[in-house]
C-alpha cells in the first residue's frame, strides 16, 4: 500500500510503498478514503510531540471496511466508518479501572494506550487496521472528505462546547476563527446559542458572520462592551488571546481551552480581572474528546448541512505539498488527503 511516511524528525513527508496491515482479532481493515491533517501531525513530524516518527502519522481517518478479524460482530465489509486518535487503551491501569482512560493529548491517563499516528501506524495511508470498538459509522450521504476533519477537529470542538455545559439563553463566544474555530462557530449556532466570534483579523469578520456568528468583536474588552459571554471557547494556540478574552467572561461563566497553546504561560490577569474571576465564580476547563457519542453527534451536524468544514483536498501523491502548506499556515482551515 502507499502511505505518507515520515522518515525522521523534521524530515519531509514521502509517499512510500509499505506492507498492508492485516486485521487481528477484534479488528477491522479500513480502506482509507480520506484523512484530515491535524496540526499535531506537524508537531509529531517536527518533534514537538516526540512520538510517531519515523512512521505514518494521522488520526482523522475515514473509509470503508474491507475485511474483519476474528470475533468482530458490530462491523461488516462495506461499512463506512470513522476512527480517531485513541484506538485502544490498556484496560488494566488505575485510570482504565476507573473507566476514565482519557485525559489530554500529550498524556493519556491510560498507562499504555494504542494511538493512531503516535504509537501505531496512522491514517495517512491507503489502509488502516483498527479495533472495531474504535470505529463510528458514518451517516448516510456524508462525503468522506467532509467527514475526515470531524474525526478530530469537529469532535474536539463539539465536545468542548458540551464540556462548557451551555444552558438555554446563554451566549457563546469563539476565540479564533481557524481550523477549530470556524467549526466551533457553526456548532454553537447550530445548537441554538447566540454566538459571538472574536478575532484579531479584520479579513475574517465577514466570514465569521457568514458562518453564523451574530456579532464579531476584536478582543475581550469589546466582548465585555456588548454584554460578554457565558461560555468562551478558546480554539487557538495563544494563551495571550485566551487571557485577553477573560475580560468578556460573564459571572459564573466558563472558559473552555481547546487549542494547544505554546506562546506563553496562562495566568489570570490581575488585579481587577483576577478578583472578578474569583468573585464571579468563573471556571476554566480543559477539553478534548469526550466519548464517541459526541463524535456521532458532530458527524450528524455535518451530514444534515448545519455545519460544513472548510477544506482543501489533496491526492495522496501530493501529501508532501499538503504537509508544507499546513506547516506554513497557508491552509486557512483544514487540509484533507484523498485516496
Amino acid at each position: 500500500m502507499r502511505a505518507a511516511y515520515v522518515p525522521a524528525v523534521d524530515a519531509m513527508w514521502e509517499v512510500r510503498e509499505l506492507r498492508r496491515p492485516e486485521p487481528g482479532p477484534g479488528e477491522v481493515l479500513i480502506q482509507v478514503r480520506a484523512s484530515g491533517i491535524c496540526y499535531t501531525d506537524i508537531w509529531s513530524t517536527t518533534g514537538v510531540i516526540p512520538v510517531g516518527v519515523p512512521g505514518v502519522v494521522g488520526h482523522e481517518t475515514v473509509g470503508e471496511v474491507v475485511a474483519v478479524g476474528d470475533g468482530v460482530h458490530s462491523r461488516v465489509v462495506g461499512d463506512r466508518v470513522a476512527t480517531t486518535w485513541i484506538l485502544q487503551t490498556c484496560g488494566r491501569c488505575e485510570y482504565c479501572r476507573r473507566n476514565k482512560p482519557v485525559s489530554g493529548v500529550a498524556g493519556l491517563s491510560c498507562a499504555a494506550p494504542k494511538t493512531s499516528g503516535f504509537s501505531v501506524q496512522g491514517g495517512h495511508a491507503e489502509y488502516l487496521a483498527a479495533p472495531e470498538a474504535a470505529t463510528v459509522l458514518l451517516p448516510e450521504g456524508l462525503s468522506f472528505e467532509l467527514a475526515a476533519p470531524v474525526a478530530c477537529a469537529g469532535y474536539t470542538t463539539w465536545s468542548a462546547l458540551c464540556a462548557g455545559n451551555p444552558r438555554p439563553h446563554e451566549r457563546v463566544a469563539v476565540v479564533g476563527i481557524g481550523g477549530l474555530g470556524h467549526m466551533a462557530v457553526q456548532y454553537a449556532k447550530a445548537a441554538g446559542f447566540e454566538t459571538i466570534a472574536l478575532t484579531h483579523s479584520p479579513d475574517k469578520h465577514a466570514l465569521a458572520l457568514k458562518l453564523g456568528a451574530d456579532e464579531v468583536v476584536s478582543d475581550g474588552r469589546e466582548l465585555a462592551a456588548i454584554g460578554g459571554a457565558d461560555i468562551i471557547l478558546m480554539t487557538g494556540n495563544s494563551n495571550r488571546a485566551a487571557m485577553d478574552s477573560l475580560h468578556g467572561l460573564r459571572p459564573e461563566g466558563r472558559m473552555v481551552l481547546i487549542g494547544l497553546p505554546h506562546d506563553t504561560d496562562f495566568v489570570i490577569p490581575g488585579p481587577e480581572t483576577g478578583i472578578n474571576f474569583v468573585v464571579n465564580r468563573n471556571q476554566i476547563i480543559g477539553a478534548t474528546h469526550s466519548g464517541f457519542e459526541y463524535l456521532t453527534q458532530a458527524l450528524d451536524f455535518v451530514a444534515t448541512g448545519k455545519v460544513t468544514p472548510m477544506i482543501e483536498t489533496y491526492p495522496l501523491a501530493r501529501a508532501t505539498d499538503a504537509y508544507e502548506r499546513v506547516a506554513s499556515g497557508a491552509v486557512r482551515f483544514r487540509a484533507v488527503i484523498t485516496y
